[in-house]
């Protein structure tokens, strides 16, 4: 990373100055470069971003050692990564939540120890706060709200929640307001372009190829602008809550702005009650049951499905801080910031590629992937064969009975080999629903560990309700 931060910038500049050319005086150009080095440490973020990158990990490797000659070699390599992640900052925390919802590509210690990345993010100091919310809103936050708590609520990668309330027409208004962390557009740029230069070298090694890793990081960088955008965000909450009141879903809802108090790094909201779906001791504390938590899972799915092929707009990042059981009944969609949208090709390509898998038609879903573009066309009928009998092997475990003993890598592996075998490529925005349907099976194995969720009939009639939508759609 720091090699490419310094050949991007640091080389060109010595080379077009002549001051590597063997015509300079050796002194004069050694005492040339240190000069800009220096220079380019000092004012250039993706430079001054890879040092500091270097120094953590070597922290880091000194405090791994330690730990397992200490004899505590079970959290040396979760532990340390978590800490190594949460003092390089936003960037990297998304991708340690990344980890704690991927099951089966990293080992369970790995996926538990970053669960603390979903809301157990260190704050920053209140009075770093003050100065992004009396910068954006022009007055200091005691001028602006009737009352404000300066201990977060919530702390997250992007930015922190507090509890507030404002004065409108008498009455008071319980909101939070969610400020988003200084200087984090710069900060996430250098990061950025650090992991797209990880990615092409990533892309080198043949058992990583399969993955696309320059896609999924060009993916990342692409919703984590849509995240920085907190004014776009709250179009998206309003344009959620339209399409749940179209389908008719009342129990479904995500909180309405505050739109007098909205800038693009602070964004005001109504306050939801409620905890999180992965909370069993919160759940019963406030009197909702498993089986209550589990019908609410289940509808808040269906509302998500239609949502994504009827609209063509899904919640890209339902992890267990964004997905609030309420104490009035309904399910809470938080966090807009990550959201996937899908033409009506992509839609029916997907919802073709969901019943051929929940109905095990593993030839449909051969041909649905070739659609996509995500494997290299077959020449003949038996190659097609071949590959729907890959892929059923592969997928064999999510279709039988319950999830509970599903070896998650097992499973992820085979996927990989076949992927490999068939030049698979699997779109980004299919690979963001993925990720969604795991977030939503980690919590349908912990509420109801019987239920199978990939192989439910409830959510195989509405994905077949949503196909004949869109082919009636069609035939207008």
């Amino acid at each position: 990373m720091l090699a490419k931060a310094f050949s991007d910038e640091v080389v060109p500049y010595c080379l077009r100055s002549g001051m590597l050319s063997g015509g300079a005086a050796p002194w004069f150009a050694l005492s040339t470069f240190l000069v800009v080095m220096g220079a380019a440490l000092m004012y250039s973020p993706p430079i001054r971003r890879a040092l500091l990158t270097l120094l953590q990990l070597l922290v880091m490797a000194r405090r791994y050692l330690g730990r397992r000659l200490s004899g505590d070699a079970q959290l040396a390599g979760p532990v340390e990564l978590r800490e190594l992640f949460v003092r390089l900052g936003p960037t990297y925390i998304k991708f340690g939540q990344l980890i704690a919802s991927s099951n089966g590509l990293f080992p369970e210690r790995y996926v538990r120890e970053f669960q603390k990345c979903l809301d157990r993010v260190p704050p920053e100091p209140w009075s770093v706060v003050k100065e992004t919310l009396t910068r954006a809103l022009g007055r200091p936050p005691e001028q602006v709200f009737a009352s404000i708590d300066e201990e977060p609520l919530a702390s997250a990668s992007i930015a922190q929640v507090y509890a507030v309330t404002v004065l409108s027409g008498g009455v008071t208004q319980d909101l939070v307001v969610k400020v988003q962390r200084r200087n984090l557009p710069e900060l996430v740029a250098a990061d950025v372009s650090m992991l797209a230069f990880c990615a092409d070298v990533l892309a080198l090694l043949p058992g990583v190829r399969a993955m696309n890793p320059q896609a999924v990081v060009a993916q990342f960088q692409q919703n984590i602008r849509e995240e920085l955008d907190f004014l776009g965000e709250a179009s998206r909450m309003e344009e959620f809550n339209r399409i749940m009141a179209e389908l008719g879903r009342p129990d479904v809802i995500a909180p309405k702005p505050y739109r007098p108090l909205c800038q693009r790094d602070v964004l005001t909201m109504e306050r939801l009650h409620g905890v999180r779906v992965d909370d069993l001791d919160g759940l019963a504390r406030i009197g909702i049951s498993r089986e209550q938590t589990e019908a609410r899972l289940i509808d808040g799915m269906h509302a998500w499905f239609s949502c994504m092929l009827r609209y063509g707009f899904f919640h890209g990042d339902v992890h267990a801080g964004n997905l609030m059981a309420l104490g009035d009944g309904r399910l809470g969609f938080l966090d807009f910031g990550i959201i996937g949208r899908l033409d009506r090709t992509r839609r029916k390509q997907i919802a073709s590629y969901l019943l051929g898998f929940a109905t095990q038609d593993f030839h449909q879903l051969a041909k649905t992937m070739a659609a996509m573009g995500a494997v290299a066309r077959k020449v003949d009928e038996a190659e097609w064969q071949q590959f729907a009998t890959d892929l059923k092997l592969a997928f064999e475990p999510f279709l039988r009975g319950s999830l509970g003993g599903i070896d998650y890598s097992e499973v992820i592996t085979k996927l990989i080999k076949v992927a490999e075998q068939h030049g698979a490529h699997m779109p980004s925005e299919f690979v963001l629903i993925t990720r969604q349907l795991l977030y939503f099976d980690r919590y349908a194995k912990l509420l109801a560990p019987s239920l199978n969720l990939f192989a439910d009939p409830r959510l195989l009639m509405t994905v077949g309700a949503e196909v004949v939508s869109l082919g009636a759609l069609d035939d207008e």
